[in-house]
């Protein structure tokens, strides 16, 4: 749902406003198929969920549009390692899409935890209707606590289904700055990944998951990653040098954004 309110409307109309909003798109239905996702997949709060018309809440609605920043790259590329980065030098909230998915998979009583583990051991890709609920949720308790507008997206979207999901269901909902896109070689990746692995407990940095992991990326990310670069949308990093090196270069594309 988008709201165009002048900073200096009252509170008054403001309030009545959006009010106004969020009860028509109660009558029209708007947000059925997203709260019945929620319910069968998020955690429920211990209030009633049945007042959260508006997918963003109150917050969503008199800051705007979230601020979006997918961050893409192989497996091993050093994602996670540069969005904590950003998070420090830039303020942005760093959720990662392969995060949230392994905390409702380890979630007790999750329906769609075995479905998850599924298909991160064995290098798919979640269906897209599980990945933008846990997405959507994360942003809306975000603003809702710290009031923080800007998002870094990390692994997501992971191909053409993902990309087709998103849009349907969240890109009027953000506002999509760029891609940040981290090249490294398949080789180099591999070798960060089995390190990591001897430390991080994941399921999935092995030798047999990783060779799986870098065939999707190859089949299907690649494309997701073409198709931003034709919307001039996609800012690419050489992420083969160490961490410090790599961030000099992504502050100075950080250090761009209003």
């Amino acid at each position: 749902m988008t709201s165009v309110i002048a900073r200096t409307t009252s509170w008054a109309v403001l309030h009545h406003h959006h009010i106004k909003q969020c009860w028509s798109a109660t009558r029209i239905g708007a947000g059925k198929q997203l709260a019945n996702i929620r319910q069968s997949v998020l955690p429920q709060s211990s209030k009633s969920t049945s007042l959260l018309v508006c997918p963003f809440g109150t917050k969503f609605s008199v800051m705007g549009k979230p601020k979006v920043v997918f961050v893409l790259g192989p497996p091993g590329s050093g994602k996670g390692t540069q969005c904590e980065k950003i998070v420090k030098e830039f303020g942005y909230t760093h959720l990662s899409a392969g995060d949230l998915l392994r905390e409702e998979r380890n979630r007790e009583g999750s329906e769609y935890g075995a479905l998850i583990e599924d298909n991160i051991k064995n290098g798919r890709i979640v269906p897209v209707e599980i990945t933008c609920a846990l997405l959507e949720n994360a942003m809306n308790k975000t603003i809702q606590a710290t009031g923080n507008d800007r998002f870094l997206i990390d692994g997501f979207p992971r191909n053409e289904d993902n990309l087709q999901g998103w849009t349907k269901k969240m890109a009027d909902k953000v506002e999509q700055q760029f891609v940040l896109f981290f090249e490294c070689s398949e080789q180099q990746c591999t070798e960060r990944c089995l390190k990591r692995g001897e430390s991080s407990g994941r399921s999935d940095d092995n030798a047999e998951s990783l060779k799986k992991r870098f065939n999707t990326y190859i089949n299907d990310t690649v494309a997701i990653i073409k198709h931003y670069e034709e919307l001039q949308l996609v800012k690419k990093i050489d992420a083969s040098a160490g961490p410090d090196a790599v961030f000099e270069h992504v502050k100075a594309l950080f250090g761009e954004q209003k």
